[in-house]
């Protein structure tokens, strides 16, 4: 595998169809291509119509791709050409919420996303009203089908999911959530929520504690929509139970949830005995210490993990007081409070400087922390066949970076931004 190009064809194997008159080429050469088996290798990458058509790496490969007339060359310099990161759990940024209930809000998320690499995006709900969530939903679904109409011509992250966080929690484990709006899970009241956003939200967030119908809500449901395991005091038996039931998904491993420890192992232990789980982290350096990340990529594998930034709306605007979930939040520097009782509310950081800190400070390699920013919640998502990883036929979205990891160009579908 030292040298190679694959193009011509996508990875279903179907012939490409010929370049459209009109249809717009971009080169970029002299990078390192991050490779569907996480390895870096030099090489180049030609971006057609908004696809990744060809990429070409190693000391193999020849000539390597040779531009056509008209289309655009972007030399590198040696950057670190990674697939564009996915976000699956984040509230916010520059001041607006998912659940705000907007498409200008999510427009204005979105843009923010991509603009610091981040060009896939699943918004997280909160503990909220029903209705109101249903509404919320409903917005995102509107805002889906203009943004797939492709009339706005700015560079944003695509909505590909929502991540809903609650309403079926713990009062225990509550963290930002407001309990007042906390129920039992409930088949009924999810179909609505899988309704109300035209198949977007991806997964459903459960305490299994706290209900004796748990495990038949989980078998009822996860042919649906992952069901995950969020904001809960369960204890390892009724964890593992709710993943022996179908449940697939832990929402930000060790954060509102019981501690890991020997005697009591709790949800924790019962996301590493179950091999089908894939479990969040943030990796904000706030949420959790360095050395239990580092333990958990090798008690669980890399396989299994997804970076998250659990973001809310401060992120990228200035200290002060904000709001999460109709709770206000002092954020000062990366660090967000409640108010009332001093509990992190989420985080003040994208997922690229979340990227970044894995790397930087925790001692996780570069390549392993890509891959558990892209293609792992691509998987997750279902969607790994558009996304997540630098291969033909998949949507062109690409970062490149430079040594220190710093943003040098955000590419999606074949546009600069």
């Amino acid at each position: 595998n030292s040298g190679y190009c694959i193009g011509g064809i996508d990875h279903l194997g179907k012939k490409k169809a010929e370049k459209s008159k009109g249809g717009t080429g971009m080169i970029v050469k002299n990078v390192k291509v991050y490779r569907e088996d996480q390895t870096f290798a030099g090489g180049e990458i030609r971006i057609l119509d908004g696809v990744f058509e060809k990429v070409c790496t190693g000391a193999g490969r020849g000539e390597g791709i040779l531009a056509e007339k008209d289309e655009t060359v972007i030399d590198g310099d040696g950057a670190y050409a990674i697939p564009g990161l996915i976000d699956l759990h984040f509230h916010g940024c520059m001041g607006d919420d998912f659940c705000d209930g907007t498409k200008e809000a999510i427009g204005r998320i979105a843009e923010y996303e991509a603009s610091v690499g981040v060009t896939a995006i699943a918004p997280a709900t909160m503990t909220l009203p029903v209705e109101e969530l249903v509404r919320i939903l409903s917005v995102a679904a509107e805002y889906r089908r203009e943004e797939a109409s492709g009339q706005d011509a700015r560079i944003r992250a695509d909505l590909v999911g929502v991540n809903m966080e609650g309403p079926f929690i713990s009062k225990m484990k509550k963290g930002a959530q407001d309990e007042r709006n906390i129920l039992s899970c409930d088949a009924s009241i999810a179909r609505r929520f899988l309704e109300a956003s035209e198949g977007l939200v991806k997964f459903i967030g459960i305490a299994p504690e706290e209900s004796e119908h748990s495990a038949a809500f989980v078998k009822e449901m996860k042919d649906e929509v992952h069901i995950s395991l969020a904001h809960t005091n369960a204890d390892y038996d009724s964890a593992k139970a709710a993943f022996d039931a179908g449940a697939s998904h832990a929402v930000h491993l060790y954060n509102a949830m019981p501690p890991f420890t020997h005697r009591a192992p709790g949800v924790v232990g019962a996301v590493a005995d179950s091999p089908q789980v894939m479990a969040e982290l943030i990796c904000d350096g706030v949420h959790i210490h360095p050395a239990v990340v580092r333990a958990t990529f090798q008690m669980m594998g890399a396989q299994r993990m997804i970076l998250i930034s659990d973001s809310m709306r401060a992120t990228g605007m200035p200290d002060g007081r904000y709001t999460l979930g109709g709770l206000d939040v002092d954020v000062v520097g990366n660090r967000a409070t409640l108010v009332s009782d001093g509990a992190l509310a989420g985080s003040a950081t994208n997922l690229m400087d979340c990227l970044r800190t894995v790397v930087k400070k925790m001692g996780i390699p570069l390549e392993t922390a890509v891959a558990c920013a892209s293609a792992n919640p691509a998987k997750s998502l279902g969607i790994y066949d558009s996304y997540g990883s630098v291969t033909p036929g998949k949507k062109g979205h690409l970062v490149l970076l430079d040594k220190d990891l710093e943003l040098k160009a955000v590419i999606k579908d074949g546009k600069v931004l």
